[in-house]
């Protein structure tokens, strides 16, 4: 389906990438549109921590010169594009979510930004975290949570911890964005604001220059409002950085030569019927049409028998309380320090971690990982809800139950996840299916998608109530 709007703002990333490519639409003209529905909804959305008008406007004037004097750099020369408050811009405050970190000035840009940079595009704004990317319901008691904008009169959860990227991309105040992954900060924000979110394989993209909550476990990745948008801006952030060893030997990715060709001949397992407890009917109502629509585009749909339950998984938490305990251990412990009290408790709770424990779960990680190779032979994907409910209103929120059970399990298995739309509660709320493949299998994870995408249409579904 082609983009048909004349309103900027309200096009994806490849129809803008297109028209400014083309000459039927400026960078200038694609950044006062973006900037505009930045000025009427973010009073009311609170996505951003700092919007950069005045230098979007600057490189906006700068690319569109550059593109009409035959000196394009690339085909993403003008877009627009919003980053995460973790990752770094030299020059700029990175809080990393962190009302004790207003004051903290880059001193680099981070390697994807650099990237981004390097093909022409604008960076926009900087958006609201998490505390430290620590959480999966989108919530920071001291510098705001950002407002799903699915529903305009009750706040409810916009997912983490990449919050603010998600509410400003389904808001249509950025076509795309960056944010991060440790446990599905990428997926949560993509299944409750209506998005496509890709979690990448450790090591397909620096994370050089961003706030780290867990090395082993961090993943950069894209939000966007479909798939071939995703692709598109996973390939310009992946790739070697020799400034992150973790990259070392990775050849940058390209999804493209595999994206459209459809999953006949696929073999694509549900989740083990025991899994479905928990979940709302809707979501499972989603779910299983959403299985039906793969079946009928020719995907084989297979049981699988899994080594373990997805539970076990968010209970594995060593790992990231040690790692975010050794980066913000001095914080947490600090009384006086403005800190969350979930997220405080989830950085203390890796000062008991002993070597013993840290070291032991690694070695158990390793067995499961071993363990799902032999369960999952012959299959090309496994297919979950990505959340277990829609979006619930934030005086709901449990912030000892995360809603990363579906999720989690990607990380630490060093898998690859696509989340994107697959229906609407009854109140109207985005559902959403999660594609999980595995490690350095993005190309297969966005090609399931595709497909999808290709038979349905909730991907192209807007929040109302916010103009166009």
């Amino acid at each position: 389906m082609t983009d048909t709007t004349d309103d900027p703002a309200l096009l994806s990333a490849s129809a803008l990438a297109e028209k400014i490519a083309g000459k039927a639409l400026s960078p200038v003209e694609a950044v006062e549109a973006l900037l505009a529905r930045i000025s009427a909804c973010e009073p009311k959305l609170q996505a951003f921590t700092e919007v950069f008008a005045a230098d979007a406007r600057l490189a906006a004037e700068g690319a569109d010169r550059a593109i009409r004097s035959g000196h394009a750099v690339g085909p993403l020369h003008g877009v627009p594009v919003v980053l995460k408050d973790l990752i770094d811009l030299e020059g700029r405050i990175t809080m990393g979510g962190s009302a004790a970190h207003r004051a903290r000035r880059a001193t680099r840009t981070a390697t994807i930004a650099r990237r981004l940079i390097a093909q022409g595009m604008i960076v926009l704004a900087k958006t609201h975290t998490v505390e430290f990317a620590y959480g999966g319901w989108g919530t920071n008691p001291h510098l705001g949570t950002p407002w799903n904008p699915w529903d305009l009169d009750v706040a409810r959860t916009p997912g983490g911890s990449s919050s603010g990227t998600g509410v400003a991309v389904a808001a249509r105040m950025a076509p795309w964005g960056l944010g991060t992954d440790t446990g599905g900060s990428v997926r949560l924000p993509a299944a409750f604001c209506g998005l496509t979110g890709l979690k990448v394989t450790v090591g397909r993209v620096s994370t050089h220059g961003i706030v780290p909550l867990s090395a082993t476990l961090d993943t950069p990745g894209p939000l966007a409002r479909g798939v071939a948008d995703a692709a598109l801006l996973y390939a310009a952030i992946s790739g070697p950085d020799p400034l992150d060893p973790t990259t070392r030997g990775i050849l940058p990715a390209d999804p493209f030569p595999t994206l459209n060709r459809g999953v006949r001949g696929l073999r694509l397992a549900r989740m083990p019927e025991a899994e479905r407890a928990g979940c709302s009917s809707e979501m499972l109502a989603a779910y299983d049409a959403s299985l039906d629509v793969l079946s009928d585009l020719g995907a084989e749909i297979v049981d699988l028998a899994l080594p373990f339950r997805f539970s076990e998984f968010v209970a594995m938490s060593t790992i990231t309380n040690a790692e975010a305990y050794f980066v913000n251990g001095p914080l947490a412990e600090d009384p006086a320090a403005p800190l969350g009290d979930a997220v405080r408790g989830r950085i203390l709770a890796g000062r008991t971690v002993s070597a013993q424990e840290y070291l032991g779960t690694l070695r158990r990680r390793d067995a499961m990982k071993h363990q799902l190779t032999e369960a999952w032979a012959g299959i090309d994907a496994l297919l979950t809800p990505t959340t277990e409910t829609a979006a619930v209103p934030l005086n709901a929120v449990d912030e000892a139950h995360l809603p990363s059970r579906f999720t989690r399990f990607g990380n630490l298995l060093d898998l690859c996840g696509l989340a994107l739309p697959n229906g609407f509660s009854p109140a109207g709320l985005p559902l959403s299916l999660q594609i999980a493949c595995r490690g350095y299998d993005e190309a297969t994870a966005l090609r399931i998608g595709q497909a999808f995408q290709g038979a349905t249409d909730w991907h192209l579904r807007a929040p109302a109530g916010l103009g166009g």
